[in-house]
């Protein structure tokens, strides 16, 4: 695995452009573009990714991540992960602002003998996750950890 210097310093651009009412397109290069608007709540048609969802999926998928690099150099055969999340949107101060992130990771190892490994892992994840370390939410996990062969 190549090692990462910790002064590194990167950059992630992304364009949005607004195409009328309360909807646009989120881009970045080489990727496919997201069709962005507000949720019903905030006066959209709730048929795009909101803002709110973004951020939510992005910490998820970041915990995700984050949890296989760490499973993975622990050894853990990893047979399945999925994982609901759900951000808490509140007025605090008089702003609105999320205020908490809960994902709950379902984790399947390839046998009993690897689960404490994947807990371990998991111990880890939310302080290692850039995107979670990122925003004032806290960030709940709340993971599932079973064994089992794979599902083909």
């Amino acid at each position: 695995m190549e090692s990462q210097s910790e002064d590194k310093t990167f950059h992630y651009p992304a364009r949005t452009t607004w195409h009328g009412a309360r909807q646009g397109v989120l881009a970045a290069e080489a990727r496919p573009d997201i069709a962005v608007g507000s949720p019903r709540e905030w006066n959209g048609t709730g048929e795009q990714w909101a803002p709110e969802e973004l951020l939510v999926g992005s910490v998820n998928s970041c915990i995700m991540l984050t949890f296989l690099t760490l499973a993975k150099a622990r050894g853990v055969d990893l047979v399945g992960y999925d994982s609901d999340a759900e951000g808490t949107l509140e007025k605090v101060g008089g702003v609105y602002q999320m205020t908490k992130i809960t994902i709950r990771p379902r984790i399947v190892v390839a046998s009993e003998a690897q689960r404490d490994a994947a807990h371990r892992a998991m111990e880890q994840v939310e302080a290692r996750c850039f995107m979670s370390q990122s925003v004032k939410a806290a960030v709940t996990l709340i993971p599932e950890i079973s064994f089992g062969v794979p599902s083909r």
